[in-house]
């Protein structure tokens, strides 16, 4: 299937003090990100760029999208290769370097599922499957950084 797909999403920030950008410790850093027919999300600059820790903050959401569209182009290989999946989770993590004048990039994503699989016959497949997976996240080939796997096969009732 080919096509294109557009995506919206309207980002507000709401940390005006009542004196607006007049000083760089005179806002807060508080957005909220909204997508129609959605939960709004709340969201902020990352604690160490003056943001509320308590909210999602781009870094997150770029370390989350990443982790979840890995998941989802995981689950339709195993389907593919015939790996029936019961269970996964993933501690994935992220470094971000700052450049010294005011940017920086992240370096690296490492996502670590760990997935259960019904039978032991299909660990190498469900293990071959995460490069399938890579190839067909539209997260990780949009990127200009490395995305690394470390995977962990389990197997159900073991």
């Amino acid at each position: 299937m080919l096509g294109e797909h557009r995506y919206t999403v309207r980002s507000t920030w709401t940390g005006d003090r009542g004196t607006g950008t007049s000083g760089y410790r005179d806002y807060d850093r508080a957005v909220t990100i909204e997508v129609d027919g959605k939960p709004a999300l709340a969201a902020s600059a990352d604690k160490p760029f003056r943001g509320d820790p308590t909210r999602w903050n781009p870094e997150d959401l770029l370390l989350a999208a990443l982790s979840e569209c890995h998941l989802l182009s995981y689950l339709h290989a195993c389907v593919q290769a015939g790996v029936v999946v019961v269970g996964y989770d993933d501690e994935a993590s992220g470094l971000m370097v700052e450049d010294g004048r005011g940017g920086g990039a992240f370096r690296e994503v490492v996502l670590r599922p760990r997935v259960t699989v019904t039978d032991e016959a299909m660990v190498d497949a469900a293990t071959t499957a995460h490069a399938q997976a890579h190839e067909w996240c539209f997260i990780a080939n949009s990127v200009n950084f490395a995305v690394r796997h470390e995977p962990t096969i389990l197997v159900a009732g073991s």
